[in-house]
């Protein structure tokens, strides 16, 4: 019995081969692109933007009076936000005016007393001078009997009296003088005290203006008018949107190829495809997200479950794209990292030197403080 071949397995052989030379093609093509691109990159859509909350406080207290920004609205560096009540500021500020030159007027009338006894001391030297100068004109002549012993004794005595008053002189003079002895009245310990109280004051009454340490937008207000604060307390957080982030949590398995300084592509969930981040990688976190939680978890257990970790890798963002593509703190990401070149550090190694934030919102003139309380000392010294 032969076998007979149909046409349609005569047709059959060359789609099978085809069909089998694709999925060969299919397959190179797969584990070429496997090898050159998905080998090279990793990706993750545990992503999130992260940014800086800078917390608006008071540097004293105060009753609120004026709110000058509320959520959502942007300020600058500098700007005046929140107003406090400048009464009580006011009779500090007074006060240590008052104390000030109280504290002047008072040295100025020890240096005066110290400047009395001390002219009573240099008499008292000239008295014991003469003394000593009649006693010995006195002496030879008792030998002539040109005066009498009694004579010779009223000298002797007058210039013991004479050394007494001389040494009570010198001792009041000592007490006089022992706070004030070596120093102008300008540079005494208690003006410069009194000096520094008024200069306190000062700023204090300067800081019932509280301004944005920086520049950005406003979030969760919790000021209220009328409220009473105290230095330290959060009134409100600033955002600054140009300074934003984004934190990949790449699980352990996928950390072994990524390095510092490798590029990285990222989108946001807000914009969708139409809209790519170029960034870099700028750090990976010390530890896992669950080693810093409030409560680690507890591995020695005997129900312990292994769970893959994730560890956050910072991805530092273009501010340029930052400004045309504004994000906010919280969005979700995807990011890809080129992972082909691996000649970057795993972990950061060199101390940074640079300046991460800074602020000079705060900066007082305190050469205006202290001309004024050199013209409050001056007022009140005198000549001095």
């Amino acid at each position: 019995m032969t076998t007979e071949t149909t046409p349609n397995n005569n047709r059959r052989k060359p789609l099978m081969l085809g069909a089998t030379a694709l999925f060969v093609i299919a397959g190179i093509g797969y584990a070429a692109y496997y090898t050159q691109v998905l080998s090279q990159r990793e990706e993750t859509d545990n992503a999130y933007v992260g940014g800086n909350t800078v917390a608006l406080t008071s540097q004293v207290s105060g009753t609120i009076t004026e709110i000058r920004a509320d959520e959502t609205q942007y300020v600058k560096a500098g700007q005046d936000v929140i107003k406090l009540d400048p009464a009580d500021a006011t009779v500090s500020l007074r006060q240590a005016e008052a104390k000030l030159g109280e504290t002047v007027r008072s040295l100025r009338q020890q240096y005066a007393n110290a400047e009395q006894v001390n002219s009573t001391l240099a008499q008292k030297k000239v008295d014991l001078a003469k003394a000593k100068d009649d006693l010995a004109r006195r002496a030879p002549l008792l030998a002539e009997q040109a005066v009498s012993a009694e004579d010779v004794d009223h000298a002797r005595q007058a210039v013991a009296s004479a050394q007494a008053a001389l040494d009570a002189a010198q001792k009041q003079y000592e007490a006089a003088s022992a706070g004030i002895d070596g120093v102008k009245l300008t540079d005494h310990p208690s003006v410069l005290a009194a000096k520094a109280n008024y200069v306190q004051a000062w700023l204090a009454a300067r800081r019932n203006a509280i301004v944005a340490p920086v520049s950005g937008q406003i979030a969760k207000r919790s000021a209220q008018v009328g409220a009473r604060v105290t230095p330290g307390a959060t009134l409100l957080t600033i955002v600054p949107l140009n300074q934003l982030w984004v934190d990949a949590n790449f699980k352990e398995s996928e950390l072994k190829n990524i390095r510092i300084g490798q590029p990285a592509k990222i989108e946001a969930d807000v914009y969708g495809s139409k809209v790519e981040y170029t960034g870099k990688v700028v750090g990976l976190s010390a530890g896992t997200g669950s080693a810093f939680s409030l409560l680690p978890a507890q591995n020695a257990t005997g129900n312990w479950i292994k769970v893959v970790q994730r560890v956050p890798v910072r991805i530092q963002l273009d501010p340029q794209q930052l400004t045309e593509h504004p994000l906010r703190i919280g969005l979700s990401t995807v990011v890809t990292v080129d992972t082909h070149n691996r000649d970057g550090a795993v972990l950061a190694s060199n101390p940074s030197n640079d300046t991460v934030m800074e602020t000079k919102a705060f900066e007082q003139p305190l050469t205006e403080a202290e001309a004024t309380a050199d013209a409050i000392i001056a007022k009140n010294a005198g000549h001095r």
